[in-house]
């Protein structure tokens, strides 16, 4: 099996370094200095229990030099996808596997999904249907992704805790491949179970990541600070209720309470959602992907969300004056 991983960051990183470790060929589609240290070191991974290798994949920022895969692993930042998605065609066949390993609603919800709103595309996510178009629905294969990573140094990639990676087939089947994949993620050291479904899992990921991510950019506090903060932890439960009753009406279901969801997030004491990390870096935020899109969902099935929606006009402007 030839599998690409498209975004070698922190995440792509650490799954295109244990897949290259268990033996599997591996190409790496990355930029910039990080690119660079691989080229001319290798990739190094480190992990849970003393892990620490050192990989040789393939790696190249141009696709065309990276060739067709059988199973392309996408991991990049929502915002990159629209114009990256084009530049893939020389990676992809008719038979080509796309597993998306991204935070958000995908640009591929709709397809093949029972309903009134069946085959419809979301503008917040794919404005144009560039993605859509670029990487077919009918080939992806829905991914959840849930490692604790970072990119110590150019070169380097490190988790913080084992590797979770939720998939599943989009009609809902235990395909073939999706069996040959989660047998090469599991090989790796990578959980990779199969669900039946995947668009669960999504929201379940979801529903924290939108409030969290969102309001710990406007206020600079870890999610511990900000669901201990009496009138934070409000503005986190109304955001989760309104994407809660958004997802109902597309019949998804949650077993725990918002309320539990609010003080899950604040037991992880430190931790600095993605989103504010991105800001603090000077990097893209994945706004519209984590939090713009539920309003537009919302707008599709006639709901009202209004906590969302203020802090998405107050995040969209915070992003514009800061040029992010």
């Amino acid at each position: 099996m030839k599998i690409a991983i498209i975004g070698a960051g922190s995440i792509g990183g650490y799954l295109g370094g244990m897949l290259a470790h268990a033996g599997y060929d591996v190409s790496l589609l990355a930029r910039g200095p990080h690119l660079q240290a691989i080229r001319a070191k290798g990739l190094r991974v480190q992990g849970v229990n003393g892990l620490d290798v050192t990989v040789q994949p393939k790696a190249s920022d141009d696709p065309a030099a990276l060739g067709r895969q059988d199973l392309l692993i996408v991991s990049v930042k929502a915002p990159a996808l629209p114009a990256l998605a084009p530049r893939l065609a020389p990676m992809l066949g008719p038979d080509t596997a796309i597993l998306t390993a991204m935070n958000g609603i995908p640009y591929w919800y709709f397809h093949n999904l029972a309903g009134p709103l069946q085959g419809r595309q979301l503008t917040s996510v794919d404005p144009d249907g560039t993605i859509w178009r670029s990487l077919p629905p009918a080939q992806v294969i829905g991914g959840v992704v849930r490692l604790p990573s970072s990119v110590p140094e150019p070169g380097m990639v490190r988790a913080l805790s084992p590797a979770n990676l939720l998939i599943g087939e989009l009609d809902g089947s235990s395909s073939p491949r999706i069996q040959r994949i989660a047998e090469a993620l599991t090989k790796a050291g990578i959980q990779a179970p199969i669900r039946k479904d995947i668009r669960q899992d999504v929201w379940v990921k979801l529903l924290g990541n939108m409030a969290f991510s969102s309001c710990s950019v406007l206020t600079g506090g870890t999610q511990a600070e900000i669901a201990t903060h009496p009138g934070m932890r409000a503005v986190l439960t109304a955001m989760m209720y309104e994407a809660q009753a958004v997802a109902q009406q597309l019949g998804i279901q949650f077993e725990t309470s918002v309320e539990q969801r609010v003080a899950e997030g604040g037991k992880v004491a430190l931790h600095k959602p993605s989103m504010l990390q991105d800001w603090e870096a000077g990097r893209p935020m994945e706004i519209e992907s984590i939090i713009g899109v539920v309003p537009e969902l919302a707008g599709m099935l006639g709901l009202a969300t209004p906590t969302i929606d203020t802090i998405l006009a107050v995040l969209r402007v915070k992003a514009a004056l800061q040029k992010i």
